[in-house]
């Protein structure tokens, strides 16, 4: 059976006491922990950890001294505005911070459940805050890491027999993103503008975007990082890795295709990436831990691990397009597909002497599987518009203007649930 909380939590809920995943919220103003007394400018940003359908507040529980273990019991790290503070303080505070709120949360612990003032103070409903960026993201990378995604895209390009090329079994292949245009679940994506393949001899076309795309990726929150010039060993990499986001890469197939050669991404890919507002952190997702797929050649020896995993993780895509009241489920897919383990993502990233830093993300790259159903964006889905995708008798080849895309993922345990929510955008016309 799994732990129980004083707080009501729905057998399907994503967020019971196993979970507690990390956020960053402002309340309503006129909610009971928003401290705004008639003032009319908004609460100001603070932590907090899902449970159900609440938020508990962690400046209330911080300032109630209700963080006594010794490394948290002094700490300002929940009273900031991000969670930057904490996630550098590396795995110890994690843990204890885990341990804290599993005992105040629990059914058989007065502290919270029998202390209705305090409790009202520093639970909201999920309904009552807004959820904002977990971190403040100086740096965003973004890899390549799903064979299935690979083979399948290189082989709409370059054909079957040049479709993955020799060095991708080598190394995590990845590219530098935009860290200022990552945006919170629920944020708008304005379809972007660029520049697209000639027809012909006439000159690239410039425009909308006819080739708007998703891409079904997590993303790893990093904790402390490291110093300038010192690599991160993949067998401590783990211990760098906060947890983990639902993310979005939303892709502009035909501005992607014209610039990419031979630098790579670009504009295709840095008007927007929208990620999940819960971080799930990786002693969360342990019960999941699942091996990874058997890598050959074998790596070289600085990415061969002594723990080789994945996490078991159930993704899924959907897309409501806007004169339909429910989504059509595109894909179903899992994070066990990852060919290039997250701990070997970070220890290639910085084997060079590149310097992380806390709250910096790393997406994995589209998540697809071996099965058409469980590809992960709609340029394989559609190979690439050759063929379409009946959205409950809605047909499309890319996305539409009104179209919101919906992803969702959980980790299903014998009684229990541990869930990142979901992470959401709709799709606006271009501007003119």
């Amino acid at each position: 059976m799994g732990l129980r909380s004083f707080v009501d939590v729905a057998p399907d809920s994503h967020f019971p006491l196993e979970n507690l995943p990390y956020g960053v919220f402002r309340p309503s103003s006129s909610s009971s922990a928003s401290g705004a007394g008639g003032d009319a400018s908004p609460p100001p940003p603070r932590p907090g950890v899902a449970i159900g359908d609440f938020v508990l507040d962690l400046s209330v529980i911080s300032g109630a001294g209700l963080f006594d273990g010794p490394i948290l019991k002094n700490s300002p790290c929940f009273l900031q505005t991000s969670l930057n503070m904490f996630v550098g303080m590396g795995r110890p505070a994690w843990k204890e911070a885990r341990l804290t709120l599993q005992r105040l949360l629990s059914a058989d612990e007065p502290t919270l459940r029998d202390n209705t003032s305090l409790r009202e103070k520093c639970l909201l409903k999920m309904t009552e805050v807004e959820m904002l960026l977990p971190t403040v993201v100086g740096d965003y990378t973004d890899f390549y890491c799903s064979v299935h995604h690979a083979k399948n895209c290189g082989t709409i390009f370059r054909g079957p027999e040049n479709a993955i090329p020799r060095n991708w079994f080598y190394l995590p292949v990845a590219y530098h993103g935009r860290a200022s245009s990552i945006v919170i679940s629920g944020t708008d994506i304005i379809r972007p503008r660029g520049q697209g393949y000639p027809m012909g001899n006439s000159p690239p076309y410039f425009g909308p975007t006819q080739k708007l795309d998703f891409e079904l990726e997590m993303a790893a929150i990093v904790g402390p990082g490291n110093e300038l010039g010192r690599p991160i060993n993949v067998n401590e990499a783990a211990d760098h890795i906060f947890g983990l986001v639902l993310m979005n890469d939303w892709s502009a197939r035909d501005i992607q295709a014209w610039e990419c050669v031979p630098l790579g991404p670009f504009l295709g890919k840095s008007f927007s990436t929208t990620i999940s507002p819960w971080v799930v952190t990786l002693d969360a997702l342990e019960p999941f831990a699942c091996d990874a797929p058997v890598q050959d050649p074998q790596p070289l020896a600085y990415l061969v691990e002594s723990k080789h995993i994945n996490y078991d993780i159930s993704l899924e895509v959907g897309i409501k397009p806007a004169e339909h009241e429910h989504p059509a489920i595109v894909t179903r897919s899992n994070f066990k597909n990852l060919y290039w383990t997250l701990t070997q993502q970070l220890a290639h990233h910085t084997v060079n002497g590149c310097n992380m830093r806390p709250g910096d993300l790393l997406g994995t790259g589209t998540l697809s599987g071996p099965e058409p159903e469980s590809f992960g964006c709609l340029l394989e889905l559609t190979w690439n518009g050759q063929k379409s995708l009946s959205l409950n008798g809605s047909d499309h080849k890319f996305l539409e203007d009104g179209d919101e895309v919906i992803f969702r993922a959980c980790c299903k345990g014998k009684d229990y649930n541990v869930g990142f929510g979901s992470c959401t955008g709709k799709v606006l016309p271009a501007l003119p």
